[in-house]
């Protein structure tokens, strides 16, 4: 199966769960600018409105499938990232990452290393929730990250990686886990 590389596509595949009156701007755009928003530094979505209003012209030549013809305002980016269903997102990123490792040298990474870490500030002593821990797959061929997981609270990396290995359909690769996942009846 191959898919597109492009991240604006690869984000066009979610489903809009806005009413067809009231969409002046596209959601694969908003979701694509506002991503780059926070690789740059915003951390609200004030800070995002920001960014998206004085580079407008510039993102719209970057990336010509997602063009906007006017900054949202913040309770426009607010209301569209909002009503993204996270799983349809991390599929859409787990399209665009199996693309570009399809793609580099033609071959997918032979080897995955799999880790888990543990989010820092994460943990919430007023709302009782222990800290995050994340599972992530790494292409180490082509140096990128193909999937991450989230490690439920009640469980710990073992059924994570195999549930991971499951998802992603990675079959005939070389995997280096750490040491947890040495145990026999594995």
């Amino acid at each position: 199966m191959t898919s597109p590389i492009d991240l604006a596509s690869c984000l066009a595949t979610i489903p809009d769960r806005r009413r067809a009156e009231g969409k002046i701007y596209g959601q694969a755009g908003v979701v694509l600018f506002s991503i780059i928003a926070m690789l740059s530094g915003a951390r609200s979505y004030r800070q995002i409105h920001a960014l998206i209003q004085r580079r407008l012209a510039l993102l719209n030549a970057a990336f010509p499938g997602a063009a906007l013809r006017r900054a949202p305002a913040y309770t426009s980016v607010r209301g569209i990232l909002q009503q993204i269903d996270p799983n349809e997102l991390e599929r859409a990123f787990r399209r665009h990452a199996e693309g570009l490792d399809r793609t580099c040298a033609g071959a997918p990474s032979r080897f995955i290393a799999i880790d888990g870490k543990t989010l820092r500030q994460s943990f919430d002593a007023f709302a009782d929730r222990k800290a995050a821990h994340v599972l992530s797959a790494f292409g180490v061929d082509h140096q990128i990250i193909l999937a991450h997981e989230v490690i439920d609270e009640k469980s710990n990396e073992i059924p994570a990686a195999q549930a991971l290995i499951a998802a992603l359909g990675l079959t005939g690769r070389v995997f280096t886990l750490d040491a947890m996942h040495c145990q026999k009846n594995l």
